[in-house]
């Protein structure tokens, strides 16, 4: 139907579409050609990893230890939220172990922390086709 360089630009083809009664569900955005895109947010040493391998670690750890205290898989005389806690603390020690593991078996080939996202270059506005030649009236030039 339409190619647009950003979302924010298709979202507001599909917005005019919807102020003007189009049945908006037969309405897709899509995003074309994906690239991978990874943003370095710093220097990575040892503590870092260490870190960043306990708050990993964490979550996971409070969550299991919830679960125990919860269906009382340990001890019933220990709290749940007791056992969450032990958990937390258990599983950030062992994430960051892990994690200065992982960092040092990398040999110092990547010293830095990134986050990657895809993103796609443009974004297509398509309709089924029963309704394309009304949507492409509403989208059009004059509309």
């Amino acid at each position: 139907m339409a190619s647009y360089a950003t979302y924010e630009e298709a979202e507001r083809a599909v917005d005019r579409l919807a102020d003007r009664d189009f049945p908006v569900e037969r309405v897709a955005i899509i995003g074309q050609d994906l690239q991978t895109v990874e943003q370095v947010t710093g220097k990575l040493d040892l503590g870092g990893a260490a870190w960043r391998g306990a708050l990993s670690g964490a979550v996971p750890g409070a969550l299991i230890g919830w679960l125990f205290g919860l269906f009382n898989w340990a001890d019933p005389l220990v709290n749940g939220l007791l056992l969450a806690l032990y958990g937390l603390l258990i599983g950030a020690v062992i994430g960051a172990v892990i994690g200065m593991i992982a960092y040092s078996m990398q040999g110092g080939r990547r010293d830095f922390a990134s986050v990657t996202v895809m993103r796609p270059q443009r974004y297509e506005v398509v309709v089924d086709d029963e309704v394309a030649d009304q949507a492409a009236r509403l989208l059009g030039p004059g509309a």
